[in-house]
């Protein structure tokens, strides 16, 4: 029986990659219409960070974030916008006294990091549910910030997206389901591939799904050269998908991707082969127990 697999498509994040793939959106009109032109290709969800536009670098600018939203809401498309909530996590030492945060750090309370969120009322919003050695830097989302986080978020009516990079995660994620802190049966999205944390393998998203709870819609992603091999894994075992410029800049080995519309393409024909059918935003709103699309 053909099954409706939902692809999200992560259009822009936070690493430094406009300068390795001229695709990657950086201003708002940019990151609006690659969200459409991905929902056309058959993307349900799309999944926005924001730019500096002037500089590439990651932001956390309320304004930057609604004309991103209006944009798309005003397009006529009826896609998912699921908001991130991941920039103001990351820490590194100042080398010179590692009692302090370094240059590089972006740490925030967590009522900034929901704020975009409250105003503008996406139908998801990702929620990273742990901390992480992440590369270089720590990602640090500790539990009383996540209690925090989640109570607006379920009170203002949004889905949280769970990102679950490692088994941790996953239990921390299960246990806020138990307190009320988030409701169930929470929609979870498996991250795999990122140092250091859970790797892209068969046996690690096989494990990590083994710890879902029995009802909760999954997606799963790999980073890089694993993320087409993840999706086809992910629909093999009865979950959705997740590509993006923002996990991968590739669309082949050696072949930078031009669009993220190609990327969400390419999954789509995966989803094909395997013999399943791609899900349309009404029917994702339906699995995910989500009401019409919001103005």
């Amino acid at each position: 029986m053909q099954r409706k697999v939902i692809i999200s498509c992560a259009v822009t994040g936070s690493a430094d990659s406009p300068g390795k793939n001229p695709a990657v959106p950086v201003t708002p009109e940019q990151i609006a219409q690659s969200s459409i032109d991905a929902a056309k290709a058959g993307a349900a969800v799309v999944h926005i960070h924001v730019r500096d536009p002037h500089t590439t670098k990651p932001s956390m600018d309320g304004a930057l974030y609604r004309e991103v939203v209006e944009r798309i809401r005003s397009s006529g498309t009826d896609v998912l916008i699921n908001l991130t909530t991941g920039p103001g996590a990351r820490f590194e030492h100042d080398p010179q006294d590692p009692t302090k945060a370094g240059p590089a750090s972006t740490l925030r309370g967590p009522e900034e990091r929901v704020k975009h969120v409250l105003e503008l009322r996406p139908d998801i919003c990702s929620l990273d549910m742990g901390s992480l050695n992440m590369g270089s830097r720590v990602f640090i989302n500790t539990p009383a910030h996540l209690q925090t986080m989640a109570i607006a978020i379920r009170d203002t009516d949004v889905l949280p997206e769970l990102e679950v990079f490692e088994t941790g995660h996953l239990l921390l994620a299960k246990r806020m389901i138990e307190t009320g802190h988030i409701k169930g049966p929470g929609m979870f999205q498996i991250c795999l591939g990122i140092a250091w944390g859970q790797p892209a393998t068969p046996e690690a998203m096989t494990y990590m799904r083994s710890l879902l709870p029995p009802a909760s819609p999954w997606f799963a992603f790999g980073i890089s050269l694993h993320q087409f091999p993840m999706v086809a894994q992910a629909v093999l075992l009865g979950g959705h998908v997740r590509v993006g410029l923002e996990d991968n800049l590739y669309l082949a080995k050696g072949k930078l991707a031009p669009s993220n519309a190609a990327l969400v393409e390419k999954a789509a024909d995966i989803i094909a082969i395997l013999g399943d059918t791609v899900a349309t935003p009404a029917e994702a709103r339906e699995i995910l127990g989500l009401t019409a699309a919001r103005n």
